[in-house]
């Protein structure tokens, strides 16, 4: 009998009562042809693979991530609950040692979830790998995480959920934002002032291929983790930089997403897009399976696959080899610009537009980070939509000194229940999550 090398577990959740609309990319055929390829390849029959059903993400759960206005059980669905859910199980059997490793497929996707929930962008509500990190953080304890997020569309969700958290280090490569939604994922984007560095996105450019996405992960992206030194490495295992996809415009394979996932040996992947329902996500699915599992992928190949047509320019060769040098150069002078930065300032200011692009609404929000010696620095949330429901919101870092938490109650106590519509605390230490209103 086929053993695995390694000890996989797998968690499906096709979300079959939850849809944008019945043909909308993000629907519930995303991973159903998956799961027939997974089922005709017998890869459940497979010594070492074993398949576990979601559980369910509490409220609370989700309140030590987000702020959703007005309110969890308002602003998020069952389904997303479950697709969390999924992500939180994949991460149990892990830290419980049943597994070596965990793929969880699921859907809704989240990554571009952000601190401040008022409606769904880019598909996501809310941030399922955030959600399930910071699940077993508060189960097993601190760690020392790296999110490595491969899909195609920058992951401003997640960036923008540990901007100013060093002990998750964000890895996002994708396509150029001057080229694709959210028009996000600059150099320039490198972290709050309690984790300048520790944000890193590599923006490639349209027409990427197999050799540009290997080379960055062995230039540059492995160096960084290797000097950081993750206790977890969670891949966000986005497929939308297929060559068949129709939403983007990139000339990956699903045996390159195989050879990127064995060498970036994740200890859990979750995945979020993809929306070649036929073309890619099976054969993708497959792969990344397979390497998870140690086994051999190298005949994972789509029904089209032409390599001549999918080879990548010189030109794009270069540009990528110069972006590396470029971000490595920043990671490695990252004190020194933290230190030009932050140099002779208390606070510092972030004013920032999101929009909801799913629903149509437009948010106007300011964050306001300290700058503290001792920790990560209390920050605040001020917010308001298009619709109304201004919001303030106030966040005790995990790493939080005793200062910080008694700026963060008396900030929290003194916010005028007048002017807002509701009044958050997030106090990570303690594990509470507070809310006034009038």
């Amino acid at each position: 009998m086929l053993a695995a090398k390694h000890r996989l577990g797998l968690v499906f959740f096709p979300a079959f009562d939850w849809a944008i609309s019945p043909s909308h990319p993000e629907r519930e055929e995303r991973l159903l042809y998956t799961q027939d390829q997974i089922f005709e390849e017998g890869i459940m029959d497979i010594e070492n693979i074993k398949s576990y059903n979601p559980l369910l993400a509490s409220k609370k759960d989700v309140q030590r991530v987000h702020f959703c206005v007005p309110d969890v059980d308002e602003r998020v669905t069952k389904s997303h609950l479950i697709s969390a859910g999924g992500a939180i199980k994949a991460a149990h059997v892990v830290m419980e040692k049943e597994v070596d490793k965990a793929f969880a497929l699921i859907r809704p996707p989240g990554h571009h979830a952000q601190r401040v929930v008022y409606g769904d962008r880019g598909f996501c509500i809310i941030n399922i790998e955030a959600i399930m990190l910071e699940n077993i953080r508060a189960k097993y304890g601190p760690m020392r995480t790296a999110i490595v997020d491969t899909d195609c569309h920058h992951g401003d969700g997640t960036q923008d959920i540990y901007w100013n958290d060093k002990n998750t280090l964000f890895i996002s490569f994708h396509q150029d934002g001057r080229t694709l939604y959210p028009g996000t994922g600059f150099l320039d984007e490198f972290g709050g002032p309690g984790a300048i560095g520790y944000n890193i996105n590599i923006p490639l450019p349209p027409g990427t291929g197999e050799e540009g996405f290997l080379y960055v992960l062995d230039n540059l992206v492995m160096p960084i983790l290797d000097e950081y030194k993750p206790d977890l490495v969670i891949n966000s295992a986005g497929q939308d930089n297929h060559y068949t996809d129709p939403l983007t415009n990139m000339n990956f394979t699903a045996r390159g997403y195989a050879e990127l996932n064995h060498r970036l040996n994740p200890d859990i992947a979750v995945l979020e897009g993809g929306y070649s329902i036929e073309g890619a996500l099976p054969y993708v699915n497959l792969g990344i399976i397979l390497a998870m599992a140690g086994l051999d992928y190298s005949h994972i190949q789509e029904p089209d696959f032409d390599e001549e047509k999918l080879k990548q320019s010189p030109k794009i060769t270069e540009y990528i080899k110069r972006l590396c040098e470029n971000i490595h150069n920043r990671w490695k002078q990252k004190e020194q610009i933290a230190q030009e930065v932050l140099k002779g300032r208390d606070y510092i200011i972030r004013e920032r537009q999101v929009y909801y692009d799913t629903d149509g609404i437009m948010e106007y929000q300011t964050q306001r980070f300290k700058i503290c010696k001792r920790c990560s620095g209390v920050n605040t949330i001020e917010s308001i939509s298009d619709r109304g429901m201004p919001i303030f919101a106030v966040t005790i870092p995990l790493d939080a000194c005793s200062s910080c938490i008694d700026e963060g109650y008396s900030t929290y106590k003194k916010a005028d229940v007048q002017k807002y519509f509701k009044v958050y605390l997030q106090d990570r230490p303690s594990d509470t999550f507070l809310t006034k209103s009038i």
